[in-house]
């Protein structure tokens, strides 16, 4: 395919950065053009679920499933601003947004106790039982001031995972 870097102008670089409030620098932006190019095996300019999931770090991840319908036919520009929250210069609002994204699987803007229990069960497979899950997610719940009942909104993320030392980083490889 050649140097997938020498395909982007300055301005589509400084297009993305804006696009992705700056998470990334222009270097970052260029490894991360060449990643998608070589993802993005049809060449059409957009990731295919199956491409996604044709990465071996995505493959074996337990929410892949989720990633999966999160990505689906996603440009450059859009591939970026999906993956500004792992960096290191996001915001923990946008961290926050991120996350609450994965669990909000239906996208109505609400994450409900099912919807947490599915990720617990995504990310605990067969070490925990069903019932074991159902007492972790209550309890921390009712630590964070919340029901089973309760409908948690994007704020509520906030509050919930808003501690400083919330870490969601992953290091650029740049040439």
């Amino acid at each position: 395919m050649g140097n997938a870097s020498s395909m982007l102008t300055q301005y589509d670089i400084e297009q993305v950065q804006e696009h992705c409030n700056h998470t990334f620098s222009q270097q970052e932006i260029l490894s991360l053009y060449q990643r998608f190019c070589q993802v993005d095996r049809k060449g059409c300019g957009f990731i295919s679920g199956e491409e996604f999931l044709s990465v071996p770090e995505f493959a074996v991840n337990p929410l892949s499933q989720r990633l999966f319908r999160m990505i689906d036919g996603l440009n450059f520009k859009e591939f970026v601003a999906f993956l500004s929250g792992f960096s290191v210069h996001a915001s923990l609002q946008q961290k926050v947004e991120f996350i609450f994204r994965v669990y909000d699987s239906d996208g109505n803007g609400k994450v409900t106790f099912d919807d947490m229990l599915e990720i617990l069960q995504d990310l605990t497979g067969q070490f925990m039982s069903d019932v074991q899950r159902k007492q972790v997610l209550t309890r921390v719940l009712e630590e964070a001031g919340y029901s089973r009942d309760s409908s948690l909104v994007q704020s509520d993320f906030l509050k919930i995972l808003g501690s400083p030392g919330l870490k969601m980083e992953v290091e650029i490889p740049v040439d």
